[in-house]
């Protein structure tokens, strides 16, 4: 019985036994202990519930070394790469470098900061509970970390990007309070269509977004700022100004760099238009913008 989607999807036997659907492709496919890993770690979390005590990971030596190498490779490029705000953002979150953190201790730093707090979870969760959780300041995340045999790549959020690219995000008070504008509009939204549009808008500004900074192109999108590989080429992509339409529209796929980006002026117009959608978005803003 599959009871999470996306690229990785997780089945639960007849017997409760917990399996990760890696894909052929998956630099781990091939490796029975990592896969073994997988499931464990989904294990833990699958019946988790809002409320109740994280399960803990006991990450091994190997896993906090992946952290150690890609939170190095990111930081060197955050400096040079990331918009300001995400960079002062991360100054004051102060993840550690040196360990996988626990989820608890990721909610502890982001909290006091913006509210927001973590909550695990088994693979990707559904769009409609992802997205609406925002409105009450949650954020669920996976606890598996990428295969190490190439620390630098994964074809699949994992707990490096949802943390390193969304925690230090969420650490910022305008990008918070754009988060929870999703959530609500999630809660004001019932068409699966809509909600789809809504994740699409969101794929391409909160994950894939860039914005100007001194006449140079920033991200501030947590896919990019959680990709040592995609801060290396996103300022080759085909860079185009900010447009809703073509963004609810647009196909991506998840496990390629992305070929098209969206930009917009400044962080102030960044916060305002963004706002500006997801404060109106409804089933009939989705009607009229895609007439």
């Amino acid at each position: 019985m599959p009871v999470r989607g996306g690229y990785s999807p997780v089945e639960v036997g007849d017997d409760g036994s917990v399996v990760v659907q890696l894909e052929h492709d998956h630099p781990g496919f091939s490796d029975p202990s990592y896969r073994e890993r997988r499931n464990s770690i989904a294990q833990l979390s699958l019946n988790h519930h809002v409320g109740e005590p994280i399960p803990t990971v006991e990450y091994t030596d190997q896993e906090h070394e992946v952290w150690r190498i890609v939170s190095e490779a990111l930081t060197a490029r955050h400096q040079v790469y990331a918009c300001r705000a995400f960079v002062d953002a991360k100054e004051e979150l102060q993840l550690p470098s040196d360990h996988v953190p626990q989820l608890p201790e990721v909610s502890k730093r982001l909290e006091p900061l913006s509210g927001f707090s973590y909550e695990p979870v088994a693979g990707l969760a559904p769009l409609r509970e992802f997205y609406g959780a925002f409105s009450s300041k949650r954020f669920f995340s996976t606890q598996y970390i990428r295969h190490p045999s190439v620390p630098k790549y994964t074809p699949e959020p994992d707990i490096i990007h949802e943390v390193i690219g969304h925690a230090n995000q969420l650490a910022d008070p305008g990008f918070a309070e754009i988060y929870v504008a999703v959530g609500a509009a999630v809660d004001r939204t019932e068409s699966t269509e809509a909600l789809g549009f809504l994740s699409k808008v969101f794929w391409f500004t909160m994950e894939f977004g860039v914005l100007s900074e001194n006449g140079q192109p920033k991200a501030y999108g947590a896919g990019i700022l959680s990709s040592v590989g995609e801060l290396d080429v996103f300022r080759d992509a085909t860079i185009r100004p900010l447009d809703i339409r073509e963004m609810g529209r647009a196909e991506y796929d998840i496990t390629h760099y992305q070929p098209v980006l969206y930009s917009l002026g400044s962080m102030t117009e960044l916060h305002d238009k963004l706002l500006e959608f997801y404060t109106t978005f409804d089933d009939h803003a989705y009607a009229d913008l895609v007439k």
